[in-house]
């Protein structure tokens, strides 16, 4: 990449190796991404925090410390390879779509579907699949 400098001194190798999830009550954020997302719950660090593994990037989920105001979010998109499957099958678990699975963009070779939800704390969330076209 040019301008990009090979010394390590800056993120241009950096890896995105977690991503706080602010919420409100950690019990029911538990309950929510591991029993209701199935995402492999790794540990807690009470009163405060809880992680899981999505894959190669580890989700903390923490409530802020008294005072401390909520954090401005980001979308955490989850790549699933059968979209419709895993959103049937979160669905049946309770999870509302606000948009259920569609195209979202299309190039000659392949789909980018998209389906979008929120948790419990109101942070936004996706499903996101890569269809190859024949």
């Amino acid at each position: 990449m040019e301008g990009v400098s090979a010394d390590m001194t800056n993120l241009a190798q950096a890896e995105v190796a977690q991503i706080l999830i602010p919420v409100e009550d950690l019990d029911r954020a538990i309950a929510y991404y591991r029993d209701t997302l199935g995402i492999p719950y790794l540990f807690s660090a009470p009163p405060k925090m809880s992680s899981f593994q999505a894959g190669s990037i580890r989700l903390l989920v923490g409530v802020p410390p008294e005072g401390q105001p909520r954090q401005r979010g980001s979308t955490v998109y989850l790549r699933v390879a059968d979209i419709e499957s895993v959103a049937d099958s979160l669905e049946s678990r309770g999870v509302v779509f606000q948009v259920r699975p569609h195209v979202a963009h299309r190039t000659p070779t392949m789909e980018l579907w998209l389906a979008e939800f929120r948790d419990p704390d109101g942070n936004s969330l996706a499903l996101m699949s890569e269809v190859a076209k024949p």
